[in-house]
């Protein structure tokens, strides 16, 4: 496994992989129209701090992590999502990704990074905490947090 920089020739294959799992095993209602990021990956996520990458095996899209930059040395995390069967200790996909991520926005001075999920999500939960992530409350995020309609929970990792 790899974990490179978002390319567009990646496009339909980042759509393949993440509105499935939100759609089938999230049961989220919600469309590729629905996600104009995904549509312009390159313009929503890839200026300043920002950026979104991609946990390729075998020139195949097997995860996906972004970081929106929204100021004052801070990053959203957002679109983490690794298919079903590249999931779990013995892979490593999800915590490569973090790590990844995390890493870099280290090496780029960055202060915090924050994201927010949905309650149902109980394994993430657990992922995010083991990997130092604090719970917040909503009303303690930044003004330019970009806050889901379905995000109720949210969490803060102190760079």
């Amino acid at each position: 496994m790899k974990i490179i920089a978002y390319e567009v020739r990646y496009r339909d294959a980042v759509r393949d992989l993440i509105v499935p799992i939100q759609r089938e095993e999230f049961g989220i209602d919600i469309s590729y129209e629905d996600q104009p990021d995904l549509a312009d990956i390159e313009g929503f996520y890839q200026k300043g701090e920002g950026g979104f990458w991609l946990a390729i095996v075998d020139d195949a899209v097997v995860g996906t992590i972004a970081l929106i930059d929204i100021g004052e040395g801070r990053v959203a995390l957002r679109k983490m999502f690794v298919a079903a069967e590249y999931r779990g200790r013995a892979y490593g996909t999800a915590q490569a990704l973090l790590d990844y991520v995390t890493a870099r926005a280290k090496a780029r001075g960055l202060s915090e990074i924050l994201l927010g999920t949905t309650a149902k999500f109980l394994a993430a939960h657990r992922f995010y905490e083991k990997n130092g992530f604090d719970l917040v409350e909503a009303s303690d995020l930044p003004d330019r947090f970009p806050r889901m309609a379905v995000d109720t929970r949210f969490y803060r990792l102190t760079l």
